[in-house]
């Protein structure tokens, strides 16, 4: 075994345990088992430098049972045709954008494609408005810079700068949160494949197997539209809210279950219950209608989403186990469904009270969970 291998080796060794330890592994390293376990019976073409064809990446995110037996879980509920349709765009010379209201998993999605597809989901740049134009382009080291000059060396290359280098995918969390200037930087490189540096009188341009996944928030627009230009050079897939309240719960239980067992919390199985009625509070209000359709209701101003019905159950597992008996009951979810629900302290207060008298209070089954949210709610 040459030097060179054994380096190679005790990085390998290195990130594995690091993934081990980590709080949230990557896409990359959570599902390897199941990555490898695509790849070995994996028989169609691939585009190149794919580590996976485009049939392989769509049951990883939709999950399905493989040839020698091995379950691959769902890492997204929702319309196949999406996904299938997400995937190609990769395979094309067109980047993906994926667009859609908070917490329908756009993050979620790119993670895992870029993980299926080239194996590595950390090329990532994360859109907020203070995002500079190095952080797309490229930067410089300003000790090799002044001691030098501009030359590689000093060269410091974003992560879509590696990934066009490398042929990989990149991902952009949340362009319309960046500027407006800074956006465009990204038209070039969609459509020559190639990013200048006019410093150095050179050119990285794009080997195949390069790709972008960007993705955007409904209730951004506004905030800083992309120009018509940069649109044309992404194909947009947008990803619903869950159709139905079955799907948005099996959604929320296996997310739960996947950061309980990093946090050593109880088994989503015990608080199955509570889960229901999270999941049905967030939809009505959503809605603006009981699920029955018998009763209209004023929505409030929060997104109610899925991530935030994940965020109220995890949250609440967390108050099971520490302040509890480890079950999951409607006094360990109250006050995450309150502050989800009341955003604005004056308008929403008033919508949320008129929930809970109005449709809890009369419901079935819920009077424990009405004397919760009465009670953290006086």
């Amino acid at each position: 075994m040459t030097v060179s291998e054994t380096e190679s080796e005790n990085r390998q060794s290195r990130a594995e345990c690091v993934a081990e330890e980590a709080l949230r592994p990557h896409a990359e390293h959570a599902f390897a088992g199941e990555l490898a376990a695509l790849a070995a019976v994996d028989d169609r073409p691939r585009p190149v430098r794919w580590r996976l064809s485009p049939w392989a990446v769509a049951t990883y995110l939709l999950g399905g049972v493989l040839s020698d037996g091995t379950v691959i879980t769902p890492k997204y509920v929702g319309p196949r045709r999406i996904v299938e349709v997400a995937v190609t765009t990769l395979a094309t010379d067109r980047a993906l954008l994926l667009l859609g209201v908070p917490g329908t998993a756009k993050t979620w999605v790119s993670e895992h494609l870029a993980a299926a597809v080239s194996g590595d989901s950390t090329l990532l740049v994360q859109g907020t408005a203070g995002t500079p134009e190095e952080a797309i382009r490229y930067g410089w080291n300003y000790a090799q810079l002044l001691a030098h000059g501009p030359s590689r060396d000093a060269l410091v290359p974003s992560p879509v700068m590696r990934a066009m280098a490398q042929g990989m995918t990149a991902r952009v969390e949340e362009l319309t949160r960046i500027p407006a200037d800074v956006q465009d930087t990204l038209i070039t490189i969609l459509s020559e494949k190639t990013l200048p540096i006019p410093e150095l009188g050179a050119e990285t341009q794009a080997v195949r197997g390069f790709n972008l996944i960007a993705t955007a928030n409904d209730r951004d627009r506004g905030v800083n539209e992309l120009s018509s230009a940069l649109r044309r050079r992404f194909n947009t897939v947008v990803l619903p809210l869950p159709a139905t309240a079955e799907d948005e719960v099996d959604i929320v239980s296996r997310r739960v279950d996947q950061l309980g067992r990093s946090l050593d919390l109880p088994s989503v199985p015990d608080g199955m219950a509570e889960i229901h009625r999270v999941v049905t509070v967030f939809r009505e209000l959503r809605e603006g209608v009981t699920a029955d359709g018998r009763t209209k209701l004023k929505s409030p101003s929060g997104t109610l989403s899925t991530a935030e019905a994940i965020s109220v159950v995890t949250g609440g597992l967390a108050l099971a186990a520490h302040f509890g008996d480890g079950v999951l009951r409607a006094s360990d979810v109250a006050a995450g469904v309150l502050g989800s629900v009341v955003r604005d302290p004056a308008a929403d207060r008033v919508i949320w009270q008129e929930y809970l008298e109005t449709v809890v209070r009369e419901r079935d089954g819920w009077k424990d969970f009405y004397r919760a949210c009465r009670e953290v709610s006086a």
